[in-house]
């Protein structure tokens, strides 16, 4: 068995991310994601890779984007601030179809916020902070053995599909410390980078041929400076070299989204505890899900029917299984550290009539206590209990009407 670790959440995200094969990081020290990048700084030239404090995130973003096309998995982490100024350097990622990992430790926002304090508020910027029509990955895991083995899938989605993934921590995540026991080197799963080498200088290597996408596989990628080949964020043919044709266009579009889109059920990672025969649906995701879990734990021991449904692939959102949960279910209870955002996007998925839904959320820099979202849960069971007593004992003064009687 190897041996237990004991770490902060931002070290076993640095750690976890070389473990995947990532040999480069260009990142600037912001609050609370700073200990990703000092792990870094210690640990890459160890093992051959490259570490370099950028003078900002949008530069930093733009030479991770350019190290991968170079040939090595590469990362960059932020947080708040940093993220918004990326936004544009993720856009050519995805367009470019360029595998990178982008870590987003959150905090309190917008501007500068609480910078030292836990928020979700970055859910919809993940989603569609760039601009254009476009998918993402984002994972989102709840405990440091989680962020340990999930930042390895977010490597391995990254080479799978050719896309920048989004990594999402938050600040109480990224501090906090656990001990776990990592995966055996024989039961870790890494998707090495493919790297086609037959192509020379003089040839034209083709990088955005659309028929290796009839099924995502490890797509192999030259190495620019050792194979010709056009990378550009304008729209572009199979060779990469900038086009204007609408029907172009529309083709390139429509496969850099339906890549990750019609592929939703592959890429979607989630937990579930006490759903089979729940009457109730706790949805949490993130830092959130762990006072979910004890609250529910804690309402099943007062024989209250209630279960857990816990996204960790926030992009693309794992609405097929969530339908599923909810039709069985006539209460739903959505807690996030946001004003709702991931509810509106998993209620609109669902047919809401008959549904006593229900959110929890908190803007103020603190965690959801699992208290609060006891109490919601045991408010919508009285709350259920009063609509059904209701219908049973409502007395039938349904009367049978002639053609005549409306005359």
């Amino acid at each position: 068995m190897p041996e237990m670790m004991f770490l902060q959440g931002n070290e076993a995200c640095a750690l976890g991310a070389i473990k995947a094969g990532c040999r480069f990081f260009a990142g600037y020290p912001i609050t609370p994601s700073t200990e990703i990048a000092e792990v870094m700084a210690r640990e890459l030239p160890k093992v051959g890779g490259v570490f370099v404090q950028m003078e900002d995130e949008i530069a930093s973003a733009a030479a991770v984007v350019g190290a991968s096309l170079a040939g090595v998995k590469s990362m960059t982490a932020t947080s708040g601030p940093g993220f918004s100024l990326m936004q544009e350097v993720i856009g050519y990622a995805i367009m470019t179809e360029t595998p990178c990992v982008f870590v987003n430790v959150m905090r309190l926002g917008p501007s500068t916020g609480l910078p030292t304090k836990p928020a979700q508020g970055d859910i919809m910027q993940t989603r569609w902070g760039t601009h254009g029509d476009h998918a993402i990955i984002a994972l989102y895991p709840s405990s440091v053995a989680e962020v340990y083995r999930y930042i390895i899938t977010a490597f391995n989605l990254a080479e799978e599909y050719r896309t920048p993934v989004v990594f999402l921590m938050d600040a109480t995540l990224g501090h906090m410390r656990e001990s776990f026991y990592p995966l055996k080197d024989e039961e870790l799963f890494i998707i090495e980078r493919l790297k086609d080498t037959s192509f020379g200088e003089e040839d034209l290597f083709v990088p955005f041929s659309e028929s290796e996408y009839a099924e995502p596989t490890p797509f192999p990628m030259a190495e620019m400076g050792k194979t010709r080949f056009h990378v550009s964020g304008l729209v572009h043919d199979e060779s990469g070299f900038p086009l204007t044709s609408p029907d172009v266009a529309e083709k390139l579009i429509r496969r850099l989204t339906n890549k990750i889109r019609l592929h939703a059920d592959e890429i979607a990672f989630y937990e579930e505890y006490e759903t089979e025969d729940a009457e109730i649906l706790v949805v949490a995701y993130g830092i959130v899900a762990r006072s979910a879990m004890k609250a529910v734990k804690i309402a099943r021991r007062d024989r209250i029917k209630v279960g857990l449904f816990k996204p960790i692939t926030i992009w693309p959102a794992p609405v097929s299984r969530f339908r599923k949960l909810a039709e069985k279910v006539n209460t739903i209870v959505i807690a996030e550290m946001n004003l709702g955002q991931y509810a509106k996007e998993l209620i609109s998925s669902i047919d809401r009539r008959s549904k006593v839904i229900r959110t929890i959320n908190k803007v103020n820099g603190e965690l959801i206590k699992p208290e609060e979202i006891l109490d919601v849960i045991t408010e919508t069971q009285i709350e259920r209990s009063r609509i059904e007593s209701w219908w049973i004992k409502k007395p039938r003064r349904w009367k049978l009407c002639t053609w005549k009687s409306w005359m």
